[in-house]
């Protein structure tokens, strides 16, 4: 059940430019992570560019752009999440365009007891048949 919120400087950014970049990280959950389509969610969290800083200083002139993804620990290979790593970045570049020197993207390994989904662990996902 990967969780990825997207924070992109530029609260303007289009509902088309929207959906393209919530299906297109949908999409590389899916097929590079393998997580399951129906419980991968996205959350884009829009901020201004004067509130997005690349070495102490503003982004100035491209859209700036980290992308954060909580999964559970152990279930992806190193190479997965190196090939969603850079997945991201050229989905991220093809979306939005110009992207400052530093455009994030984090993945969080979260203990399958401490992370759950409609109130069950992801623990207890695994235990069920």
């Amino acid at each position: 059940m990967p969780f990825i919120r997207a924070t992109i400087s530029n609260p303007e950014l289009d509902q088309a430019t929207q959906e393209s970049l919530a299906k297109g990280l949908t999409e590389l959950a899916v097929t590079v992570l393998n997580k399951p389509l129906d419980r991968t969610i996205v959350h884009l969290n829009l901020v201004s560019a004067g509130r997005y800083y690349v070495g102490g200083a503003a982004v100035d002139g491209a859209t700036g752009a980290h992308v954060e993804v909580s999964i559970t620990v152990g279930t992806n290979s190193a190479d997965e999440k190196a090939r969603f790593i850079g997945g991201v970045h050229e989905l991220l570049r093809e979306t939005l365009g110009l992207l400052p020197p530093v455009a994030g993207v984090a993945l969080y390994e979260m203990h399958p007891e401490s992370y759950g989904y409609n109130g069950v662990t992801q623990l207890e996902f695994r235990r069920r048949p």
